[in-house]
């Protein structure tokens, strides 16, 4: 079933408008081809169609399709882009988004139903990509950490499903195609995703903003560093150079497998410490006394209930969510005086409580969430139809944040899903990462 973001009931005419957009992407394509003129040279012949437009028509527009499949969904983004010089970058028209929930890792034990979702949302790329350009159309999946958590044999059954699908698509399937991403270059496709929409990649300063992003099993951090000495006190796994747009980047960025939020919770519960049996109940102090409950998490069932004895509250819960991250993590000091948007679950968390607006997103201090933490958290029984994790999800942010990467309280963070409509996600700088790497950007 496809799941659509926003959830329906914030957005009951979300299909409709999603399905508006795509024909209005296409009926200004077909427009644009009327009124340009032909280009004899199709400098991106290879991988991109040399044209979204009829034999004769123009051919500076081309799409790519790239899916995301994270540990919590699977996310199709189809992109539209249009050249109209050979001497400067592709231009991003827009950009048409769906996801499927849940992700490919649920079905580690199941990868026919799992690459059945990823065919769903190939439906959607049919619908808006020209049929006589299907072909010049490449796709491509990148798996993120939900994957690299199974067992090697299942994370490759289903990626070998997943390009069967591809392979019985009209589209050009490049040899790639499916991989399982490195979370490293996760964090640095999000920071080009980010700073592209935001217009800081072709500042002459350089002024750019560092990003936050916080999966279901993974959390990522990237930032340029300003100072030397931020180079010179960092491990050398955590710099990274790349060349993008005629300039050279040397980023801080690291993935952190096992804090992302989910996993974050498993550890919290201690069922990271222990294979979980039938019947082994996993307690926490984070959660109401009386819950008791069945959670299922990378195609694991998991009982989960709150701590029969002691107490509850923010408090307690902060002492086990601290030692999941206490000490664990690299703190450079310049990330207090830099500016960061951050985005996934930061984001839906603090929709989840009402700091943001989920179409507006905003601006909120670090404090912020400790401030919504310690309210959920001494109110539990009020907050638990919502989800019986909120107060741990919270607390949790709060103490990665503060203790793990060494936020202050008054540290600003842009919360943010969009920038001028497109998600700030890392898909749109792995598809410009594709473009350069075959040639076909500047």
């Amino acid at each position: 079933m496809l799941i659509h973001t926003p959830p329906a009931p914030r957005f009951p005419g979300r299909m409709a408008s999603t399905w508006l957009t795509v024909f209005l992407v296409l009926a200004l394509s077909s427009i644009y081809c009327i009124v340009s003129h032909p280009s004899p040279e199709m400098w991106f012949q290879g991988l991109f169609p040399p044209s979204v437009c009829p034999v004769n028509a123009s051919a500076n527009t081309f799409y790519g399709i790239m899916f995301d499949a994270g540990s919590t969904g699977t996310r199709i983004h189809i992109y539209t882009f249009v050249q109209k010089s050979p001497e400067q970058p592709p231009e991003l028209e827009g950009e048409i988004f769906e996801s499927v929930k849940p992700g490919l890792s649920a079905y580690a034990d199941q990868p026919e139903k799992g690459a059945e979702t990823v065919r769903e949302l190939l439906e959607m790329a049919k619908e808006a990509v020209p049929p006589s350009h299907w072909k010049q159309t490449p796709v491509v999946l990148k798996a993120t950490a939900g994957l690299r958590l199974l067992a090697e044999y299942k994370a490759q059954a289903l990626l070998s499903e997943v390009r069967e699908v591809f392979e019985e698509s009209p589209f050009l399937v490049p040899n790639n195609s499916v991989s399982i991403m490195d979370g490293s270059s996760e964090g640095v496709l999000a920071w080009i995703t980010v700073n592209f929409l935001t217009g800081q990649l072709y500042s002459q300063n350089q002024q750019t903003v560092g990003t936050l992003d916080l999966g279901g099993a993974s959390t990522q951090i990237t930032f340029l560093p300003r100072f030397e000495e931020t180079l010179e006190q960092t491990p050398v796994d955590f710099v990274t150079s790349f060349e993008m747009f005629n300039s050279t980047y040397k980023l801080y960025t690291h993935s952190y497998l096992g804090f992302g939020l989910k996993a974050a919770r498993l550890a919290t519960l201690g069922a990271l410490e222990m294979e979980a049996a039938d019947g082994q109940m996993f307690r926490s102090s984070c959660l109401p006394k009386q819950l008791e409950a069945e959670w299922h998490f990378a195609g694991v069932r998991y009982q989960y209930g709150g701590n029969r004895e002691g107490e509850t509250g923010f408090e307690p819960c902060y002492s086990e969510v601290l030692k999941v991250v206490q000490g664990k993590l690299h703190q450079p000091d310049e990330i207090r005086r830099s500016s960061f948007y951050a985005f996934s679950y930061y984001y839906d968390r603090a929709v989840d409580t009402d700091l943001i607006e989920y179409e507006k997103g905003g601006v909120l201090e670090v404090k912020d969430f400790e401030r919504k933490a310690k309210e959920v958290c001494d109110n539990l029984d009020r907050y638990t139809s919502a989800s019986p994790f909120l107060c741990m999800d919270l607390s949790y942010i709060t103490a990665l944040l503060k203790e793990g990467f060494g936020f202050g309280d008054n540290a600003l963070l842009q919360l943010t899903k969009k920038v001028n409509n497109i998600e700030t996600s890392w898909a749109l700088g792995a598809t410009f990462h594709l473009l350069q790497s075959l040639g076909l950007s500047h």
